[in-house]
This record gives C-alpha cells, structure tokens and sequence, in this order.
C-alpha cells in the first residue's frame, strides 16, 4: 500500500488527480476533477466543469441546430402538415421516418430529416430546451466538432432505435439526438472524474426514460437507440479520443457507428422491422 507523500506513516489508496502523488484523506482537496494534494490544489488550475463551462466560448452549433428544429417547424405550419399524414406535400409526409417510404421509395433522407421535424409546439418547445442546455453544457467543453459529430451518431442511431420497433408509424423529434447528448455527457461528466448522479444528470436521464415508458405515443426506440448512440460516441469521442493519437481513431469509430446505423435502418425498414 503507498503512503501519503506528506505523512509516511499512513497508508492510502488515493492519488492526486493533477501529479499523481499518494495522498491521505489531511492532504486531500475535493476538485471538479477528483481529489488533489494540497501544492496542486494552491495553483488553482482552471478547470472546465458542467458548472461554469459556459466562460469557455459560445456553443454555436447548438445555436444552429436549434435555428435549423425552429425553421423547419415554421415550414411544417406554413404547409399545414400532420404528423399522421403520409404522402401528399406536407413538409412532416415528407420528411417523417417511415419504414415503407424508406424501402419502397428509397427516401433515405428521412433518417436525418425526421430528426428535425416536430408534432406540435410543446414537442419542440421541451426538446429545444434540452438542447439549449445540454448543448450549452457540453459544447465548450468538448469542441464544436465532437459535439457535432455526437449530434449527429445520436440521430441516426435513433432512427434505427425507432424503425427497430414501429416501422410503419411516421415518427419525428429530435428526442433522439437529445437522448444521445445526455448520453455523451454522462461520459464526458465521468472521463472528468465528475459522478454523473451527482451533477444531476443520472436523475435527469432516468426520469425521462421514466416517461418514455409511460406517456403514450412516444417513439421508445428512438429515446433508447438516441441513448445507446450517445453512450457509445461518447466514449469514442470523450474517453478513448482523450488519449494520444486516438483522437482520429475516435472519430474513424464513430463514423463506423452512424454508417451502422444507416445500414441497419435500411434493413429494417425493408424487414418491416422487429415483431413483439
């Protein structure tokens, strides 16, 4: 057992997160980051946390996806569409995930553009407002580019999630993605040292999956395929990216992960999907 660097006489089982030194519970410092020694703690590194991330730069990509949901919820009113439509020139008809058009027509679109689309005004409002703070949260932290990229796996996997279990109903939201984003911060939140129940976030996340069971009309295979996606993006991304020369390798994975996904709800939606 390793004593602590201050005290020889006491055995400990904890480190210094910043040097590495063996520390005993006198010398520990609780940070963001997890325990430091009392010459690391003095030097008041910065340290970017889900609390005050929001100094770190403006999370822009979250801006323009939301201005891209507002948008196409705009045009979704102006053409008068309907979330149970299906053909005719609505903006919803023609955009909405549906397994029949994906594998009949060959609309392949719709495993991005559903992702955009919303039913009503209280489905976009609670789904932006996820993603304003999610986005907001995350995206200083972890860069414009993964967070991007984590948006986007997320989609996608919530789209076969959704195909996976109701091939044939129009789906649309972008729960999805949202789902893959408290995924991915779950693992950006651990690979800091930061206990995700502790942040809140866990409770945030099994309350909405609690509700994903019980309000009725909820795409279930969107919110937990969104949330696999994110998980596993995540920790490409924020966990093994975070070593040297992984970055590319993280990335090479998730583009693995969405062409997966891509290939999976196209197979699914000419199979007509899983039979319960």
């Amino acid at each position: 057992m390793a004593t602590c660097y201050r005290h020889p006489s006491r055995e400990t089982g904890v480190s210094c997160s910043n040097c590495g030194r063996p520390i005993c519970p006198d010398c520990m410092t609780p940070t963001p980051v997890g325990m430091r020694c009392p010459e690391c703690a003095r030097q008041r590194t910065p340290v970017r946390t889900m609390a005050n991330v929001r100094g770190g730069g403006e999370p822009v990509v979250t801006y323009v996806l939301i201005a891209i949901n507002v948008i196409a919820f705009v045009a979704e009113l102006a053409s008068g569409s309907g979330v149970a439509q299906r053909g005719g020139g609505g903006v919803i008809s023609r955009g909405a995930l549906n397994g029949p058009d994906i594998a009949q027509s060959h609309e392949y679109w719709r495993l991005v553009t559903s992702g955009f689309l919303h039913a009503g005004f209280i489905h976009i409002l609670f789904n932006m407002d996820f993603l304003y703070v999610l986005g907001g949260m995350l995206e200083p932290v972890v860069g414009r580019t993964r967070f991007a990229v984590l948006y986007l796996v997320s989609l996608l996997t919530g789209s076969f999630g959704a195909l996976l279990l109701s091939p044939d109903v129009n789906t649309v939201g972008a729960s999805g993605a949202v789902f893959g984003l408290m995924g991915g911060a779950v693992v950006a939140l651990r690979a800091r040292g930061i206990n995700p129940m502790e942040s809140g976030l866990g409770f945030v996340i099994l309350i909405n999956l609690g509700l994903t069971f019980i309000i009725p009309g909820i795409a279930i295979g969107g919110h937990l395929g969104g949330l696999a996606g994110g998980l596993i993006a995540g920790y490409l991304l924020f966990d093994l990216g975070e070593r040297r020369r992984a970055a590319a390798l993280a990335l090479g994975g998730c583009l693995v992960l969405a062409l997966a996904a891509v290939a999976g709800s196209i197979a699914v939606a000419g199979g007509q999907g899983l039979s319960l």
